[in-house]
């Protein structure tokens, strides 16, 4: 024990004077205060919304219609739809109108040829612009008003009529996958950045020592088992208290600024996890953490070289790859219940994302997530320890890359 303490703390030091690490946790808490102090920021420099602009400086959009008798009406009626653009009633010839838009007196024109056609005139026309989706439903509405003030209804209360609201309430008796899906989204993407950088860390340091010849001199006076756990819960750590760092920042940064994001739910929501779903992010996430930084560690005690690395873990981050496209397809597909899904719940190298995903989009039993949990748990123990063999193992492995299953041989008779 006494070895496994000095380890994991000389390992915990190394990755808090390592000034890439420092300095990749300083940038997110800055990017992070950023993203949280942009609406003060905005609100400092200038505008926050088109509502505060004058009726002058809103864009034109011009209106022609074809008929006088229901031009006031469809202007109305824009104006309401459109309250980023200041309407304006045109009788210009068409050609007129154009030149308008191309000089950019005006921004877009609507000119109507019939109650149900019309052509829509920009200069250039945006991915974004969903200004034809609006005034089609506008149009349907006038025409609709049209059709009841002639069988004799009047203008109020055919606009009544158009505007009644439909009142529903949602009970739920399950889980919002809206809602949750951004904390999973979170969870998963966190789970991914962080296993890939500190794995290829671990392997990247096992390699370095074995390298130099100073994996040989270790190996003599600590035991394997308490080298390898010392190495991979020292990173552990390390990640966890950056997360923390991390996230902990943006939180602070999010309640200095809270009144400034109004009704934004959506960020709101990023920083109200319910604290149970907490909890499972927390368990999943270290025993994932473990069961793939314990297979980089060992994997990386097996390479020669430091160049090779990247070819050695290649397998490892493939696997993890594709757990990562499995919950995220799941995800999107709104799903996460699929077969595959329930599958992967149960194997330790995908259920750490695929279990936690479901808890968090859908109900599952208490007892599935206890048997998910119990895999878990001896699985990181088992491959914990199979890592320590490997790590034994490969220190005086040198020359050429060393098959599976010589190594596997090896590893049986250590």
């Amino acid at each position: 024990m006494k070895q496994f303490g000095t380890i994991m703390g000389f390992e915990l030091r190394g990755y808090f004077r390592n000034k890439i690490f420092i300095g990749i946790t300083l940038f997110l808490v800055v990017l992070m205060g950023v993203v949280m102090f942009f609406p003060q920021l905005r609100s400092a420099f200038g505008s926050d919304s088109a509502d505060d602009t004058p009726a002058g400086e809103l864009p034109l959009m011009l209106i022609k219609t074809s008929s006088s008798e229901y031009a006031q009406l469809v202007a109305d009626t824009f104006a309401q739809a459109f309250g980023g653009y200041r309407i304006e009633l045109t009788d210009a010839v068409t050609q007129d109108i154009k030149e308008q838009i191309v000089s950019g007196e005006a921004e877009c024109a609507f000119v109507m040829t019939s109650p149900t056609e019309y052509v829509y005139y920009v200069n250039n026309l945006s991915m974004h612009d969903s200004n034809r989706a609006v005034a089609d439903s506008v149009l349907q509405q006038v025409y609709q008003m049209n059709a009841m003030i002639g069988s004799g209804m009047t203008q109020a209360d055919a606009a009544a009529v158009m505007g009644i609201q439909i009142n529903g309430t949602v009970e739920n008796l399950g889980k919002n996958q809206m809602e949750n899906f951004f904390y999973t989204y979170i969870m998963i993407f966190a789970l991914y950045m962080v296993i890939l950088l500190y794995g290829q860390m671990v392997a990247t340091n096992v390699a370095t020592e074995k390298s130099s010849r100073a994996m040989e001199v270790l190996i003599t006076s600590a035991r394997p088992t308490s080298m390898m756990f010392g190495k991979v819960l020292a990173s552990c750590l390390a990640g966890f208290v950056q997360l923390i760092v991390v996230f902990g920042s943006a939180l602070v940064f999010f309640k200095l600024n809270e009144s400034y994001w109004g009704d934004n739910e959506l960020i709101k929501s990023l920083f109200n996890i319910p604290p149970d779903l907490l909890g499972y992010m927390l368990v999943f996430f270290v025993l994932g953490f473990l069961i793939y930084a314990f297979m980089f560690g060992a994997v990386g005690s097996t390479a020669s070289k430091l160049e090779d690395i990247n070819t050695s873990v290649m397998p490892i981050t493939v696997l993890f790859v594709i757990a990562f496209v499995v919950v995220m397809t799941s995800m999107a597909s709104g799903n996460v219940d699929n077969t595959l899904m329930v599958v992967c719940s149960y194997i330790p190298f995908t259920s750490p994302m695929a279990m936690f995903t479901r808890i968090a989009m859908s109900t599952v039993p208490v007892y599935e997530i206890a048997a998910s949990v119990a895999v878990l748990i001896g699985s990181a123990a088992g491959v914990g320890y199979i890592s320590a063999k490997i790590y034994r193992v490969g220190v005086l492995l040198y020359g050429s890359k060393p098959k599976l299953t010589s190594l596997l041989k090896a590893v049986w008779k250590a």
